[in-house]
């Protein structure tokens, strides 16, 4: 039996399938970060859904990179995992100054207190 790591190399060898998975990146970064943050705050899905007053097959969706969670939600989620969110653009190294093209990403940070 091939192993999961052999099996995405096989499929991604498909130009048109590299190209829709390369696409997806953002929303798999959003995720991990997601999964990051609520295990740093040692909590289970159903913890954390307690908490954000939603249901654990809320938080296994929007920790499944299918689904874009709003500024409120990541702000919600953020507060339930003792973080904040940091949001930043970031410009693509290769684009001409006429065509910058934006990334957005999202960094969880655990809230410090410096006093």
């Amino acid at each position: 039996m091939d192993s999961l790591k052999e099996v995405k190399a096989r499929i991604l060898k498909d130009a048109e399938v590299s190209a829709e998975y390369a696409l997806q990146q953002p929303e798999f970064a959003i995720a991990r970060e997601l999964i990051a943050a609520r295990i740093r705050a040692g909590m289970t899905q159903a913890e954390l859904a307690q908490r954000m007053s939603t249901t654990q097959s809320t938080i296994a969706r929007l920790e499944s990179g299918r689904m874009m969670p709003s500024m409120r939600t990541f702000a919600r989620y953020a507060q339930a995992t003792n973080s904040h969110t940091v949001v930043r653009l970031v410009a693509n190294k290769k684009a001409q100054p006429c065509e910058l093209r934006s990334v957005i990403n999202f960094k969880w940070v655990k809230k410090v207190s410096y006093f």
